[in-house]
Parts: structure tokens; C-alpha cells; sequence
């Protein structure tokens, strides 16, 4: 079975509720993955979009939420989640922060990819790294990935 990711808030290609954003209570939408392959050592998750900062004219990717070393008997993360996984760790978002930050473009309809990677390593010797520290540790780690895409536009 391939792996998937997804979320009981939206399917693929739908809208993010707002309660996920900064018109909402801008916390983390609950996702969920499956097919992980059984030689996972981790897993990696990193939010971004590819449209900012607008969505007709991208210049740069945002990056949202990177968290890696999820355990790979891991099956997804709750809505809001305060307390991750043991063994996660959290990279930077754009904010240069810790965390989820959720979608808030500053025009038009954006694209919003949740990335899951199942690694052949567990990631070491990264303390916050970016997403591109990140992807460069990554290199030929990578099992399998899966994405799930959800579109937001300010109301």
C-alpha cells in the first residue's frame, strides 16, 4: 500500500477551514498517514506554499511547520496538537520560530502542502534546522513521500 497522508479537516485540493489559519485560532489541522514502509527508521513533516507571495506572480516558497524524527510507528498528529510524538523535533518555519503557522496569504488562493517523508535514518546533529538544512540532510534518506494539498484564500 502506498502512503498517504490526510486530514479528517479537508480533503485533497479543498479549502482549510479558517479555524486553521490566522483568521482562525491559527492551530495545526489534524492529519493522519498510513502505508508507512516497514523500513522507516523516521518520519519527516514540512508544511509550505509555493505561491507566495502571490499566487500569479510566486517569488518564494513559505514554510509553515517542520517537524522530523517522528517516530515511524507514528499514524498522525491531533488537531492542535500541544505534545508531540516522543523523539520529534521541530525545525524553523519562515517566522523564524518553532511550531505550526498557519496559512495567511497576503493575496489570492494559495496552495498549502502537507510533505511526508519516511527516511532510512533517523536525522541527527540538527538543532531547528530550516526547511532547505533540513532537505539537505534528508538527501537520499528518502523511502517514500506522500502530500496532501489544501488551498486557502483571506476572507
Amino acid at each position: 500500500m502506498a502512503m498517504q497522508i490526510t486530514s479528517a479537516a479537508f480533503d485533497e485540493g479543498d479549502a482549510i477551514p479558517a479555524l486553521y489559519t490566522c483568521e482562525g485560532d491559527n492551530i495545526s489541522p489534524p492529519l493522519a498517514w498510513s502505508g508507512i514502509p516497514p523500513q522507516t527508521q523516521s518520519l519527516v513533516l514540512i508544511v509550505d506554499d509555493p505561491d507566495a507571495p502571490d499566487p500569479k506572480a510566486p517569488k518564494m516558497t513559505w514554510v509553515h511547520w517542520v517537524l522530523f524524527n517522528l517516530p515511524p510507528n507514528s499514524t498522525g498528529l491531533p488537531e492542535a496538537v500541544k505534545q508531540l510524538p516522543q523523539g520529534t523535533t521541530e525545525g524553523l518555519n519562515d517566522w523564524h520560530k518553532t511550531g505550526y503557522g498557519g496559512p495567511c496569504p497576503p493575496i489570492g488562493r494559495h496552495r498549502y502542502f502537507h510533505k511526508l517523508y519516511a527516511l532510512d535514518t533517523l536525522l541527527s546533529g540538527l538543532k531547528h534546522p530550516t526547511k532547505d538544512q533540513l532537505e539537505k540532510a534528508m538527501a537520499g534518506h528518502i523511502l517514500e513521500q506522500a502530500t496532501l494539498i489544501g488551498t486557502y484564500r483571506k476572507h
